[in-house]
């Protein structure tokens, strides 16, 4: 028995393939003359198609007027003003084995009062500051790489300089000297400092002394930096927790301090700009249609024009919300940045197995990527597969379902509610660092990647509009005349010109 309606082409109507045109047995009357007590309703199923898409479009849409959009970020320096010690002075020598503090004139251990000569450097540029990012090695920037040098330090300020005690080899401090800087110069340091940076940008740093922690082996020299052992190590401060290793090595300005009637310090200016770009990308879906079928009323879906344009234009939204992302820009090919290649190649990069890792492994995870000294904004939304998304949930759950004992009694990583945002399913959970806006996408399942963390704050679709003309969907019509049919039959086509715009990229993060 055929089927009445034939979805999969332009007919409109049941035949017998066994007749021919005009042959009684050409029309399976029998099929046609049957109600078979059909309903008055179809069923559709209703997914989620396109989040990531439906939320750039809304709220970060920014036209551009060239196909090729630059723009620019900014990174302050106030809280960066801090360096490594990767030597000093004992004694007329310079000292990157000997972790213990001299008296640069004596070469005894320092005492208050004494003069101190430290080589500071640092592990990001000064050019834009940019910085290591957690999880990528590919654009790591080694303590002391050219244009690392920490061009902030003036005589008159007061430095915090970390200690720990002597032989510890363990990331922690127990104190901290405090230094008087009375003389800045550049002076590198070639050789021992580590297999990736053997001649590092740096500045030698003499001051005064004025308080003395009891232990006095500097925190810099952490067994696994490579700033001590002479070569046989790497600096790969992108790999090390910010809060908990990195902070406990680093020397910061606490302030200044001047005699009376001075007169005006030295000054520095940093440089906090840097520029990128992206590029438009063109979707194009087809829709075509006979009049007879366009003339045709059917069942259900009385008007198969109507039906057809609808389900092109969710087709083409899904493609839009594939290619941004999974894209990747290319000048050569027309394609925009995909924010998965972004983020993999620029971002923080975590690990997330949801067979082993547990809720104190995801929140330090969150405690890296939200660190407020670089994303502090809670535009964050969270993008995870539907594997994670379960995770989340039995995470979040557990505590509520079989322990809460009242309202006033909850776990740090508990589910608080759910929500819809511009008619996507949000749904919430409460941690340390802030509330998590999580949404499943499952464009995200079958991928390595498990979760996107998208700051929206620096997210944005840049649709191509100028001189009157609008890129951003637009519906082209034409009426086309087929080959030997003489049939007239009307095209049209969607077009969308657009680009993706992912800036900051310290403020996105994946996990895979």
């Amino acid at each position: 028995m055929s089927d009445l309606f034939q979805l999969s082409n332009l007919g409109t109507a049941d035949f017998d393939s066994g007749g021919g045109v005009g042959d009684p047995s050409s029309l399976n009357t029998g099929d046609l003359r049957r109600k078979y007590n059909f309903g008055d309703r179809v069923s559709e199923l209703a997914i989620p198609q396109d989040p990531f898409f439906r939320f750039v479009s809304k709220v970060g849409k920014k036209p551009t007027d060239d196909p090729q959009f630059k723009w620019t970020e900014k990174r302050d320096s106030w809280h960066k003003r801090y360096a490594y010690v990767v030597a000093f002075n004992s004694g007329g020598s310079v000292e990157v084995h000997n972790s213990e503090l001299d008296d640069s004139s004596s070469g005894s251990a320092v005492a208050e009062g004494g003069t101190v000569q430290l080589y500071m450097a640092t592990d990001y540029k000064s050019q834009g500051n940019m910085q290591n990012i957690y999880g990528q090695s590919g654009n790591q920037i080694d303590v002391g790489a050219t244009g690392t040098r920490p061009e902030f330090f003036l005589p008159g300020q007061l430095i915090k300089v970390p200690v720990r005690a002597v032989a510890t080899a363990t990331y922690g401090t127990t104190g901290y000297h405090i230094v008087k800087v009375t003389n800045v110069e550049t002076s590198d340091l070639t050789g021992n400092m580590g297999a990736d940076n053997d001649n590092a940008e740096c500045k030698l740093i003499t001051g005064t002394v004025i308080k003395k922690a009891s232990d006095n082996e500097l925190a810099s020299f952490v067994l696994d930096t490579g700033f001590e052992t002479g070569g046989t190590q790497s600096n790969e401060s992108y790999s090390k927790s910010i809060s908990e290793q990195l902070e406990n090595q680093r020397s910061y300005v606490i302030g200044t301090a001047h005699d009376e009637g001075s007169g005006y310090p030295e000054t520095w200016k940093d440089q906090p700009y840097s520029t990128n770009y992206g590029r438009t990308q063109i979707w194009k879906t087809s829709c075509a249609m006979t009049n007879t079928a366009r003339a045709t009323s059917l069942k259900y879906d009385s008007n198969e024009w109507a039906r057809v344009w609808k389900e092109k234009l969710i087709e083409h939204k899904f493609d839009i919300e594939s290619s941004l992302l999974f894209g990747a820009q290319s000048d050569d090919n027309y394609t925009t940045q995909g924010v998965v290649d972004y983020v993999s190649t620029f971002g923080n990069v975590f690990s997330l197995d949801t067979a082993t890792k547990t809720a104190d492994d995801f929140l330090d995870d969150l405690s890296n990527y939200m660190d407020p000294r670089y994303n502090n904004s809670t535009a964050n939304v969270f993008f995870v597969g539907t594997a994670v998304y379960n995770w989340m949930h039995k995470l979040g759950g557990y505590f509520k379902n079989n322990l809460e004992v009242s309202a006033n009694f909850r776990a740090d990583f508990a589910m608080t509610g759910k929500k819809k945002i511009m008619g996507v399913d949000i749904t919430t959970f409460s941690t340390p660092y802030g509330d998590m806006n999580v949404a499943r996408n499952i464009h995200l399942d079958g991928t390595n990647v498990k979760m996107l963390g998208v700051n929206m704050k620096y997210a944005a679709y840049r649709p191509l509009i100028g001189n009157g003309i609008n890129r951003d969907t637009s519906v082209y019509v034409g009426v086309q005349t087929l080959e030997n049919s003489g049939i007239d039959r009307r095209v049209d086509l969607i077009l969308t010109e657009a680009g993706l715009e992912l800036s900051m990229p310290e403020c996105h993060a994946m996990w895979t």
